[in-house]
């Protein structure tokens, strides 16, 4: 397996397809998921000639099962020593979820030249927590409620949340695949009960405001307005707004995790802006 190894002796799992030469596209996974959730996106990108690059996150998937260092912090510099070893340049970053926080603190820091474009899909900036000045936000409850569960039976709670509310199985008429809802419970079951524990604090306590503010490369902010997840009036519009140089892509009714479910609809829209085509209006997808 192609590993580097972090500043903290942290092995951190990697996949690296295509020309080497050619333009990279990094993706970020989410909670408490692995670099697998982006196997259409890495076929899709390869096909279209682009290097295509995915890391586990410690504590997940292939990557070593971390102690210490679970947080957004060191998650950020575990992204910057990949980037650096990969030499990558120009790169655009895309991530999802938990990973639109990391590509957030990741390119708010990145070197000159690393970063020419990213891309938040369904991402928890600018911050998730209920708080006085986040007064639209999740209550904190909810997530000390994920946290009780993950460490009673983290197993049925990684059932739990793909049969429901992440793809959106739970509305009426869905069509449920139940291959989608295995390969969530695999890559969750794969990573560390522990750092799936903690990277909880880190998606939901997080702000990302001052991160937002310093990034200067074009963004592409996409959410639904039915994510069940992570709610879009208090992350997707409130983010645009903070950035320089933001355009949101709103969908009507897909779920928090379209890029499985609708990745025709997904990946258009990815390419489109990669190759500098997007529009500046927001577009609502049923």
């Amino acid at each position: 397996m192609a590993t580097i190894t972090t500043h903290d002796g942290v092995h951190i799992f990697y996949k690296d397809w295509g020309p080497k030469d050619a333009q990279p596209i990094v993706f970020h996974h989410g909670w408490p998921l692995s670099s697998d959730d982006w196997d259409n996106q890495m076929m899709f990108f390869l096909a279209a000639g682009y290097r295509v690059i995915a890391h586990d996150r410690r504590g997940h998937g292939r990557s070593d099962q971390t102690d210490l260092g679970n947080e957004m912090d060191t998650y950020a510099d575990d992204v910057a020593q990949l980037v650096r070893a990969l030499d990558l340049k120009n790169a655009i970053h895309v991530g999802h979820s938990t990973g639109g926080g990391e590509v957030t603190r990741y390119v708010a820091r990145a070197e000159p030249g690393r970063v020419s474009k990213a891309v938040l899909i369904d991402a928890v900036p600018p911050v998730m927590v209920k708080k006085d000045s986040n007064p639209g936000g999740t209550p904190i409850e909810v997530f000390d409620g994920y946290r009780a569960a993950l460490a009673a039976n983290r197993a049925q709670l990684y059932l739990d949340i793909p049969t429901g509310p992440f793809y959106g199985f739970n509305r009426p008429g869905a069509k449920v695949s139940e291959g989608l809802i295995r390969n969530w419970w695999r890559q969750g079951m794969m990573g560390s009960v522990k750092a799936g524990y903690e990277c909880i604090k880190a998606f939901s306590e997080t702000d990302f405001t001052e991160d937002l503010k310093a990034i200067d490369v074009p963004v592409l902010v996409i959410h639904s307005e039915d994510d069940q997840i992570v709610p879009y009036a208090d992350s997707a519009p409130l983010t645009v707004k903070l950035l320089k140089n933001g355009v949101l892509k709103t969908y009507k009714d897909l779920p928090h995790g379209a890029c499985q479910t609708h990745p025709e609809i997904v990946n258009a829209d990815l390419l489109a802006f990669i190759k500098g085509e997007a529009a500046g209006d927001t577009r609502a997808v049923a």
